[in-house]
């Protein structure tokens, strides 16, 4: 009578092969999450230091101004959260077309920017204009004196970027890019140290150690 085949277990080094593998897929998503972070975090903070350069250290060394648009008055060529840039320029020199940003002369004396619709000059000399937002169905119910030697007119626009300041400046978001940032890529740093195994063979070493004599 024949003997029933004995069930052979699987040799160690298969099962080591597929916890291998197992641990090569795990360690590759590892290293792809953290490379993605560490490319959205240095993105942001590459983002942030331009925009920093270009609106806090630009207008020194370059004599322009910036400021955010609030409203949608001069819609769709400057609309909200847009960045208006603007250069000084003599107030002699502004004419009909031009945009420019004052301050209005009535109520709180906000800053505005609209288009001249009219330039004249009053018995002082001084250059007096009528503006109007291009949205608005009327011209601006004031005249507006333009005492100052020069006046801010419209040099470009940079879509939205003034709505990514105001998110910057929420302190969440502040605060995550100040602490997070770093955080992570010192994470990174780290894990990279410890994560290598001094004691570990490589591939090589660990074929000619299963050799047999």
């Amino acid at each position: 009578m024949t003997a029933p085949p004995i069930a052979r277990k699987p040799h160690g080094p298969a099962v080591e092969v597929q916890e291998s593998s197992t641990a090569s897929g795990s360690g590759r998503l590892v290293h792809l999450l953290r490379r993605s972070l560490t490319v959205i975090t240095t993105t942001l903070f590459t983002l942030a230091l331009a925009a920093f350069l270009a609106l806090a250290i630009g207008p020194r060394i370059f004599g322009y101004h910036t400021l955010t648009m609030l409203t949608g008055s001069m819609s769709p060529l400057i609309n909200p959260g847009d960045v208006v840039v603007t250069k000084p320029v003599p107030a002699s020199e502004i004419k009909v077309g031009d945009i420019i940003t004052y301050h209005i002369p009535v109520e709180d004396q906000r800053v505005e920017t609209h288009r001249v619709t009219q330039v004249s000059t009053s018995p002082d000399g001084s250059i007096v204009v009528q503006t109007k937002g291009d949205a608005n169905n009327g011209i601006d119910p004031w005249l507006a004196t333009l005492n100052a030697p020069t006046v801010d007119r419209h040099a470009f626009t940079i879509p939205y970027v003034g709505n990514a300041i105001r998110a910057i400046r929420e302190p969440v978001i502040l605060n995550t890019l100040m602490y997070g940032a770093p955080a992570i890529l010192v994470i990174g740093v780290l894990r990279n140290i410890w994560g290598k195994d001094p004691w570990a063979k490589k591939p090589e070493q660990a074929e000619a150690g299963t050799q047999k004599a």
